[in-house]
């Protein structure tokens, strides 16, 4: 292929887009793709056995410690798993209820995860957030005693001991570090000295594409963590869907570099899941979208160069700097990458033409930019933009064996899913579960949408921000909080890490906004008339009182992960900084010192 983007067009390399649509008298219609789903594992353990049987010296996964890199092969994964799943049957934990852990991601975390698994049990990995961000256990208790854990697991009893310690549950504990320091604690390392036997097998081959493989819980973005139910159908069916839409999966072996957390869908389902199914290699990365942690992820991405880079917009945006500053090593990084992968938020299109033009800069070429969308009751790929797009804003198309129906709500098409990626419902929660699904059986997601083209709907999907973020101004006239988040913030470019759309109640909308680091060290008022000459290019775009910030506050306080204010993936929580800033919202409208208004220049006729 002459161009390095040939292969976009190659459909033995990519599906091409295709689309279905099925019309309804009552308004809304139905999106399908039209490729039957293909055969998917009966389990998840049966990608590591067929791996482990095929190429058992390949790498599956690595992890820096403090004397170097751990790293262990297809085959010694599996013989470490079959140990730690050994030493769980013969603590004949308590039935049907959970192996917990409450960690960052590590090999010891996945040996002990999918050794679980692999003998039918479930396993629930909790933010490590709850216990390391926060003196106060209170969160983790509540949510301990909701999961009732069959067993508790933390890498270091330094870190999690006091949380566990304090819980007052009586079931094992196992630690990989300091198990000495808390009583009756049980090392890691004694778990994989158990010789494995014919039972691991017995245990394996009883599972069902029905059992519970774990559990997940909802970040709460919208309201208290529910506990969803993962089978091992949905996950194994999702990555099948995920491979017929990136049909080079099958050709290439993945190779990824990743932070992206296991409590989480998008690090733990979709990334990690794509690893096992294709017997690729995973590194987990030790660092973060955050100060003093992004640089030790572009660190690695530029030492392990991945296939595929996953990414949170934040995670990108932070990492863009040192990038940037440093064209060889922006090259490293960038080099072997076949994806660069968006998700978990909407990526404004400032950063998306910022990263293309580094990519320019330093390869001499695009990239292939590119995001799906779902949640973790769908596994959680439901779209895919599996062909090049020019901007961002489309999630791509329907994937294979799910339908997608878009039903009138208000001013919006909300979005509703069915397929076999769909969760059975939340644990213990049967009126939570019922409010989750229509009368059709299809899931209600809570996200609107609509078709890029009416008239071509294999063009995608549209995300529409989510119908419970948005709300109306006392003239009546509805706001989009998700679509102006992101106008917003390419419009304040390169100033804005990231904004929150206020105006509930009020007669014209504010926007609090996120400085970057860059942007902290400018003068005030220098800030102060970027963000009033960006407020007033929106403004003379058009689009009335619901497209145009008519007022703006700078915070001095980054978001605060330990109030909820931004999750373990980087996406802003919109109600968590309307809730605790609710004195500084009051003070934007106010007129409080410091509050910004569009340059005079941006009024125009209406």
């Amino acid at each position: 292929m002459n161009n390095p983007l040939d292969w976009l067009n190659d459909p033995a390399w990519l599906a091409p887009p295709a689309a279905t649509v099925e019309h309804r008298a009552d308004g809304s219609f139905v999106l399908r793709s039209p490729e039957p789903l293909g055969d998917y594992a009966r389990c998840i353990g049966e990608w590591l056995e067929d791996w482990a049987a095929r190429t058992p010296d390949a790498p599956a996964l690595a992890e820096r410690t403090p004397t170097g890199w751990r790293r262990l092969s297809w085959a010694e994964l599996r013989a470490q798993v079959g140990r730690v799943a050994q030493a769980l049957l013969d603590m004949d934990l308590a039935p049907d209820a959970p192996v917990v852990v409450l960690s960052d991601n590590a090999i010891d975390h996945l040996l002990l995860v999918l050794a679980t698994q692999h003998i039918g049990r479930a396993s629930c990995t909790v933010s490590s957030a709850y216990c390391r961000l926060t003196k106060d256990h209170d969160k983790v208790h509540g949510i301990l005693r909701t999961l009732q854990p069959a067993l508790v697991y933390a890498s270091d009893a330094a870190v999690y001991g006091p949380a566990i310690a304090s819980s007052g549950l009586d079931v094992p504990v196992v630690l990989s570090h300091g198990a000495d320091a808390l009583p009756g604690a049980i090392a890691f390392e004694r778990l994989l000295t158990t010789p494995e036997t014919p039972a691991v097998r017995a245990a394996f081959e009883a599972i069902t594409p029905d059992t519970t493989a774990k559990y997940l819980l909802t970040s709460g973005s919208t309201g208290t963590p529910k506990v969803v139910i993962n089978t091992h159908r949905m996950l194994c069916a999702n990555q099948r869907m995920i491979a017929q839409a990136w049909r080079f999966l099958e050709r290439e072996k993945p190779v990824l570099v990743d932070w992206l957390p296991w409590s989480h869908t998008f690090g733990g389902n979709h990334n990690l899941h794509m690893v096992m199914c294709h017997g690729g290699t995973l590194v987990i990365d030790e660092g973060r979208p955050a100060p003093g942690l992004v640089d030790k992820t572009v660190a690695n991405l530029a030492e392990v160069q991945p296939t595929i880079w996953f990414n949170v917009p934040r995670g990108f945006d932070m990492a863009m700097p040192l990038l940037e500053a440093d064209e060889a090593l922006a090259r490293r990084v960038l080099e072997r990458l076949r994806v660069v992968f968006y998700a978990g938020a909407a990526l404004p299109q400032a950063s998306w033409e910022r990263l293309q033009a580094l990519a320019k800069r330093v390869l001499g070429r695009e990239i292939w930019l590119t995001t799906s969308w779902g949640s973790t009751e769908t596994a959680p790929a439901v779209t895919s933009a599996h062909w090049r797009m020019e901007r961002a804003g489309v999630i791509g198309g329907v994937l294979p064996g799910v339908s997608l129906k878009f039903v009138p709500n208000g001013e919006k098409l909300e979005l509703r899913i069915h397929g076999v990626n769909i969760f059975p419902g939340y644990r213990h929660a049967p009126e939570l579960s019922a409010q989750a699904f229509d009368e059709e059986g299809y899931y209600r997601i809570g996200d609107a949408g609509f078709l890029a083209d009416a008239q071509r709907p294999e063009q995608g999907v549209v995300f529409n921000g989510r119908v419970a973020e948005d709300f109306k101004l006392t003239t009546g006239t509805w706001v989009s909080v998700g679509t102006l988040r992101l106008r917003v913030v390419s419009a304040l470019a390169p100033h804005a890490q990231d904004v929150v759309i206020t105006g509930h109640d009020r007669d014209e909308i504010g926007v609090l906004v996120f400085p970057t680091a860059a942007a902290m060290q400018l003068p005030r008022e220098t800030l102060h008339g970027h963000i009033a000459q960006g407020l007033a290019a929106l403004r003379a775009e058009g689009g009335g009182s619901s497209q145009s910030p008519a007022r703006a506050a700078v915070l001095d306080e980054p978001p605060n992960a330990d109030a909820g204010e931004i999750t373990d993936k980087g996406y802003l929580n919109q109600r968590a900084v309307l809730q605790r800033r609710a004195e500084r919202v009051a003070a934007l409208y106010a007129d409080a010192p410091g509050v910004i208004r569009p340059a005079p220049s941006s009024k125009v006729s209406r």
